[in-house]
């Protein structure tokens, strides 16, 4: 017990800050996804759209059968989709544990890891818990020009930090409304992509081991390169993208430190073995994309276009990262290549159908970004007491718009989503169905039966659609389905497509069609009625023999 209170003693520091670290991370999953004991689950406004793809895919792991894994939103073919974060939670919801409590516990355990982790990085390549602090900091708080957006729409004034403190609506949001400063770099981002924190864990901590290894390349064995090399392989269905920037890391890792060469040809093999079964199963996207899509999100792309568009979204940290990087030892400047080719690549490649996705690149590359200004702050701090006045000023102004951005969070509007046993119809879904079932839904978001844990045979079409689904070709299957009041070719059409059982609803959410209700109830036979809004057609008792 007294080693005990020495140790905290001698790291009192590290205690408190973990301790208002872990606080953070909870207060933030908890602010953005609750339940009620009248049955609703709440959900964030700004999260709402992310929910309605990830809730699905966790309660098809819960509620549902889904091994081997498929989309939940498109049934059939193999997932394309790294779901393991979500098939925990849903294993944790599975045994007993409320689905807030589960998502919510590991997405502030991954979110508190991933900030542990960039400052112990910090820490370990610079030897100060200052810049470890500050790194941290820099990466809770962005370092974009989206302020000048805000002061735009609210000009400043003695009232300004009330309003800030009571800000609902993010500085910018580009692309979607416009402004030139992407959505991306808030903490919207981890809130609603819960998965994002556990990835992004896994490469810093890829990095602390690195750091470790330049310096002691004999603590890298063979046996410890295969485990390393094991565990990267594994990510595939973890995080694509970070299982990507690994291997890519790895790459310029094998140029630079040639100690280490040996041993990363051994993480490359066993890494290898484990992942390409993965790939195997995903196949190939359905609609392909050019590799080579130079640009991101930027609109007539030349220098002047790219040179605004960056600075605009990284801020002052367009100058500080590079000065620290400048500053750093040169055999330390090795560790964050890997960051700056990041950068690199998602403004030269696409790999899914949705550019916006290279988002997850930029974010990798503005931590290493946010090292390197952290370590310039502090060069600057101890230098000199004038010196103190300017780092301050810079920090300021590197965390503005992060700040700013951090209260539409915490002030956002909760929506109710009525969940199991509430939800009549879902409850009915859970109860008389099996749980492999699929459904030609009726609703494109939260259908009942994604909120029962069963498939669903499209969902709204950008989720699927951005991960190489043929969207297109279900789209047009659903319209022809609900428009024809030809019972064999419904019959044929939804059999050959794997469909169990048929939802109609009135008055429908899809687009361009034209239901002919009363041919639905002539012809099928219902097994669930919500009122006049809301039918379910069992096809194995309405499709005879004969249309199969």
């Amino acid at each position: 017990m007294n080693s005990l209170l020495t140790k905290i003693q001698k790291y009192k520091f590290e205690v408190i800050f973990f301790s208002l670290l872990f606080l953070f991370s909870n207060l933030l999953m908890w602010k953005t996804l609750r339940s009620t004991s009248n049955g609703d689950l709440l959900i964030a406004a700004k999260a709402w759209s992310d929910f309605s793809a990830n809730i699905p895919v966790i309660r098809s792991f819960s509620l549902g059968h889904n091994f081997p894994p498929q989309y939940p939103l498109f049934a059939g073919p193999p997932i394309r989709y790294h779901f393991v974060f979500y098939a925990l939670v849903g294993l944790l919801e599975k045994i007993g544990i409320p689905l807030d409590w589960a998502l919510n516990t590991l997405s502030a355990l991954s979110f508190f890891a991933l900030l542990s982790l960039i400052y112990f990085v910090s820490k370990r390549l610079f030897g100060r818990k200052s810049v470890g602090v500050a790194a941290v900091m820099l990466f809770l708080f962005n370092s974009s020009f989206a302020f000048l957006e805000y002061f735009k729409k609210n000009p400043f004034a003695l009232q300004a930090p009330l309003k800030i403190l009571l800000n609902r609506e993010f500085s910018s949001f580009g692309p979607f409304d416009g402004n030139v400063v992407s959505a991306f770099w808030n903490l919207n981002i981890y809130t609603n992509q819960r998965h994002l924190a556990l990835g992004y864990s896994f490469l810093i901590l890829f990095f602390l081991l690195f750091v470790i290894f330049a310096k002691k390349p004999k603590s890298l064995t063979y046996h410890k390169a295969c485990l390393l090399g094991t565990f990267i392989g594994f990510l595939p269905f973890i995080h694509l993208s970070t299982f990507g920037m690994l291997i890519v890391s790895l790459l310029i890792f094998f140029v630079v430190y040639k100690a280490l060469r040996g041993k990363i040809i051994v993480i490359f093999i066993c890494a290898g073995l484990i992942a390409f079964p993965q790939f195997l199963y995903m196949g190939f996207p359905q609609n392909i994309v050019g590799l080579y899509n130079p640009g991101y999100l930027i609109d007539n792309l030349n220098f002047a276009n790219f040179a605004k568009y960056w600075f605009y979204n990284l801020g002052f940290s367009a100058i500080t990262a590079p000065i620290g990087f400048l500053l750093i030892k040169k055999d330390l400047r090795k560790i964050f290549i890997p960051f700056f080719v990041f950068f690199i690549i998602g403004n030269l490649f696409r790999f899914t159908p949705s550019m916006i996705d290279n988002h997850k690149f930029f974010n990798a590359a503005i931590i290493g970004a946010n090292i390197l200004s952290a370590y310039f702050l502090v060069y600057l701090w101890i230098k000199s007491a004038w010196l103190k006045i300017v780092a301050g000023s810079i920090f300021f102004f590197l965390t503005l718009s992060g700040i700013i951005d951090l209260f539409p969070i915490v002030n956002d509007r909760l929506l109710a989503l009525e969940d199991i046993p509430k939800n009549k119809t879902a409850n009915f879904i859970l109860e008389n169905t099996h749980a492999d079932a699929v459904f030609l839904n009726a609703n494109y978001i939260f259908d009942p039966a994604s909120i029962a844990g069963r498939k669903i045979y499209l969902g709204w079409a950008y989720f699927p659609w951005s991960l190489g689904y043929d969207v297109d070709t279900r789209r047009a299957n659903l319209q022809q389905v609900l428009n024809s009041t030809d019972k064999a070719f419904i019959c044929n059409l939804l059999h050959k497509e794997g469909i169990n059982y048929l939802e109609i609803q009135n008055p429908s959410t899809i687009e361009r069609v034209n239901i002919d209700y009363e041919f639905y109830n002539s012809n099928f036979i219902a097994i669930y009625r919500k009122g006049s809004e809301l039918v379910i057609y069992d096809l194995s008792k309405s499709c005879n023999i004969s249309y199969l």
